[in-house]
This record gives C-alpha cells, structure tokens and sequence, in this order.
C-alpha cells in the first residue's frame, strides 16, 4: 500500500474538528446506515507485514493465527477482511499460473501444506465477514534480481515482460500480454473460491524515485502509437486492466466486487482546478498513472477506497479537506466510496501529536458521517487492529461500531463502460 512515508509532507496542528460546514462536530456519535457499511481491514502478506507473523511456521500455525485475524475483526464487529492472496507475483492459493509465495514457507513455490485463500473465504464467512482477495497486479519481488525466483516463474520465462525499478522488479503494464496474465492469474482465484471482491491497492506505475527512469521505451513504441505523449499512453494501459479487470470479474463470479484502494489524492488543485486543495508530493494520475477520479465518475467499479493517512488539519493533504472533495467525486456514480483509515499511525512515536491522541480516528469517522456518499471505512492494518496500542481502534468500536452492521452488497446491473 502507498504509506505517508513515500513523500515527507509538512505538519500543521488542528485542535478542533470541523464539519464540511464549519461548525464544530462532537466526537462519539454512533453510526446508523440504512442499506449497509463497510466495516473492513487490510491483512497484508507482502513481508510478513500482518500474516503469517514470520515465514516458515507450520500449516497449523499459519492457520491459528489466520484465525485469530479473523476472530479479531469479526469481535470489533467488523465485516470485511481485505486478505492479500496474490502479493509479488505469487500465490497464497494453488495457482497453475504463479508459485506459493515465499512469505508462507520462506521458499518461493513450496507447498506450504494447505490452502490459505480457501481456509480464509470458509472461515470469514463462518464469521459473517466478507473475504476481498487482494492482488497487487504489477510487483513481481522487492529486488532486481531474477535469479531469486522460483525457476518456474512466469518472470524468468518471459524476462521481457520484467523492469527493474527502484530497487524492485515489476511487469511492464504496457504489454497487452501482461495485462492478460495478470487477469488470468487473478480470474483463477476468483473461479476457484466464492470471493466477495477482487481488490485492488495502490500500485500501478511504480511510485516515483528520484533519479531513475522506468524503461518502458520499447512498449512505448510499439503500442504507444495512438498517443501524443507517454503519460496519456500509461494511463490508458492502466484503464483498459480496471476496465478488463470489472468486465471479466463479473462474468466469471457475477456476485463478486470489484474494487480498488489509490493513493488518497488524485490531483492538487495547483496542478488542476478539479484537484484537491492539497499540497501532496504524489498525485495518483501523474505518479502512478490511475485516473482514480475517472474510475469513480464513470462509475467502472464497484467502490473505491482512496488511502487517506492523514489526519485532521495536516496541511499538505487534510483529512477534512480530502472527505468532502472525494464525497463530491461520488455524487452520482454508482462507485461506492469507503476510506482508507491510517490505524497504523496511532500512537506511533515517529508520527505528530495528532496520532497521539486516540481519539484522532474516532474523530476521522465522526466527519465523514456528514458526507451521504461515505459508505463505510477501511483500517490499515490488522496487526495493529490486534494490538490497539493506545485504545484507537477501540475507540471508534465504542464509537461508532456499537451495533454489528451488514457489509455493501454488488450492485445488480452492469458496470459502466465494461461493456458486459
């Protein structure tokens, strides 16, 4: 996922909430929705960040503490589990596409003994949660060298298809031939399991870093064509995967979402006056090449969950700021917006005294219960839902999750633009 610490933005302090009108709203009011919340958490894979708590325990481990995550979520009255299954170009499930990921076993490709996606969807479900498989599309591993791969990887068999940058290799999305496996890769989970969503994080384009090119001169010039500049071109490459991705999600599994978590602003309003008025180092439609803005309007997916880290007052990307700007981008559409809530934040010593507070995200649920258009909110992540350091997450349970709550449903109908 796209975190603060990509780009340093300045601090500014705000001591009080403030409704989108300006008047001051009490924290601690309960949430009612007539037709369904979101209620949902990140359980991240990629490093061991949330499960398994280090690579290599046994099948039952594994298991338990999946089931603990899961225990957690549905006790905090929770209702969805966005359960990352597909992080670096592998498989937390038996793929005949991509190998079992390396955060199981410590080896990438060995059985790992069970099935996790499998045991995941049965369990939410036993619970009352939502289980949304989570594949990350581009990232193949967190180094560039190819020679660490599984021999059978799809990357080494088609190192064309492969770019180091920054550190990483990715697929190059402006192949046709990528933008296919990748589908197929995900379709097989999607056959395979009764998944309530195929979800989406961040990252298309890589995130900029600083120095280097991501060479994609050779796709460029054979399918670029159509384009008077590469960005309009990467972009595009980037909006036929949403729009592929929708079309064949819904024939495959028709009860399935489709959703997609950016980075929390699409545009500043200095670089365009239909931006935010935010000051953010990184704009998704310039940086990573997702016209967010556009997927919402058009209403391609079913919701969208743009990551807002920051809190209330933070000068270069408000929190009460990005609200109201996105519930605008909603109005209308027949994209559900959730939001992305920065759990992780709270009461960690290296950020602002904001996140010192508990009750900051409290405060963050509280505001957006004014905007018609938020339908719900997501936490990042589970191992902090877990260990609640300062009573945060408890907070906005006493809060706001009085009550259990049934998740957003697909709604019935085509997808605009999927032509299905």
């Amino acid at each position: 996922m796209g975190r603060l610490s990509r780009r340093a933005f300045a601090l500014a302090a705000l001591s009080t909430l403030t409704t989108a009108s300006g008047a001051a709203a009490a924290p601690g009011r309960p949430r009612k929705r007539a037709a369904g919340e979101m209620r949902g958490v990140w359980l991240a894979t990629v490093s061991n960040r949330d499960w398994p708590s280090k690579p290599g325990l046994t099948a039952a481990q594994q298991r338990t503490e999946l089931i603990a995550h899961l225990d957690r979520a549905a006790a905090d009255r929770l209702n969805a589990v966005m359960f990352q299954v597909r992080p670096t170009a592998d498989a937390l499930w038996p793929s005949p596409y991509e190998p079992w990921s390396q955060y199981l076993t410590g080896t990438q490709g060995r059985n790992p003994g069970w099935d996790p996606l499998g045991t995941a969807v049965a369990e939410a479900h036993r619970r009352g949660l939502q289980l949304h498989a989570w594949f990350n599309p581009y990232r193949v591993a967190n180094h560039t060298d190819p020679t660490k791969l599984v021999a059978s990887h799809p990357a080494r068999r088609h190192p064309d298809w492969v770019v180091p940058y920054g550190g990483k290799l990715y697929y190059n999305p402006g192949l046709p031939e990528v933008r296919a496996f990748v589908q197929d890769a995900i379709l097989d989970a999607v056959r395979k399991y009764p998944v309530d969503a195929v979800h989406f994080d961040d990252y298309f384009y890589p995130y900029p870093v600083a120095g280097q090119t991501f060479d994609d001169d050779a796709a460029y010039d054979a399918y670029g064509g159509d384009f008077s500049n590469r960005a309009d071109w990467r972009r595009d490459n980037i909006d036929k995967l949403v729009l592929e991705t929708a079309a064949r999600v819904k024939r495959v599994r028709p009860t399935a979402q489709f959703g997609i978590s950016p980075f929390g602003v699409w545009r500043n309003a200095a670089t365009d006056p239909l931006g935010s008025d935010t000051r953010a180092g990184v704009q998704s439609y310039d940086d990573t090449f997702a016209d967010t803005r556009k997927w919402v309007r058009e209403g391609w997916i079913d919701y969208l969950v743009p990551q807002l880290y920051w809190n209330i007052g933070f000068a270069a990307a408000d929190y009460a700021e990005l609200v109201p700007w996105w519930a605008r981008q909603a109005r209308g559409s027949r994209t559900r917006l959730y939001l992305g809530e920065a759990l992780y934040k709270a009461g960690d010593p290296a950020q602002s005294a904001a996140w010192q507070d508990p009750a900051e995200l409290s405060r963050h649920l509280t505001l957006a219960h004014a905007h018609a258009q938020v339908r719900g909110h997501v936490f990042f992540a589970a191992k902090e839902v877990a260990a609640d350091r300062i009573g945060a997450m408890a907070r906005v349970v006493a809060d706001h999750y009085r009550e259990p709550a049934a998740p957003p449903r697909r709604i019935t109908g085509p997808a605009a633009g999927t032509g299905a």
